[in-house]
């Protein structure tokens, strides 16, 4: 996996012009069946990745906070919302709550989360690649393959079968 994520970026960054013109080309006129067929491309590459060998995404960035993520969380940890945020959050350029720090604070050396069972709606759905109008979310998805090899894989394999 190490060798894996060492060439992942380079590897992005050797298919961004072709995947930029896949994705704006997709925004134009997605097939009718394009959420069926992200679901299934998803699902199979999720049967053969397993994130406790990676954890990536944890290791180099940060979710976002929602409100109700920001509730959840502090609840877990008996802290009132404003005590979790002071603790663990900053606010951002887009005036967004991310994390202090990354690889992130609840991240465990056997990459498990210590809060897995209520971690933020962005960890839950990342990497999107089974999300809804897929093609609406093509800026996320172009930075995502270069963080997550699941989703790197995901692209390449819808590109071959959207020709």
């Amino acid at each position: 996996m190490e060798n894996i994520l060492k060439q992942l970026p380079q590897k992005a960054k050797e298919t961004a012009t072709e995947n930029k013109k896949f994705f704006a080309k997709l925004k134009k006129r997605p097939p009718k069946h394009l959420d069926s067929l992200m679901q299934e491309l998803h699902e199979a590459e999720f049967k053969r990745t397993d994130c406790l060998t990676c954890a990536n995404c944890c290791k180099t960035t940060g979710p976002l906070f929602t409100d109700k993520d920001i509730e959840r969380i502090s609840k877990h940890f008996r802290m009132k919302p404003q005590q979790f945020i002071e603790t663990y959050l900053r606010v951002d350029e887009e005036n967004d709550y991310v994390l202090q720090n990354v690889p992130c604070t609840f991240l465990g050396a056997d990459n498990y989360c210590s809060i897995y069972d209520v971690r933020p709606k962005a960890c839950r759905e990342f990497p999107h690649t089974d999300r809804k109008k897929f093609q609406q979310i093509s800026n996320l998805t172009m930075k995502n393959v270069a963080i997550c090899p699941a989703a790197f894989n995901i692209v390449e394999e819808m590109k071959r079968r959207l020709p």
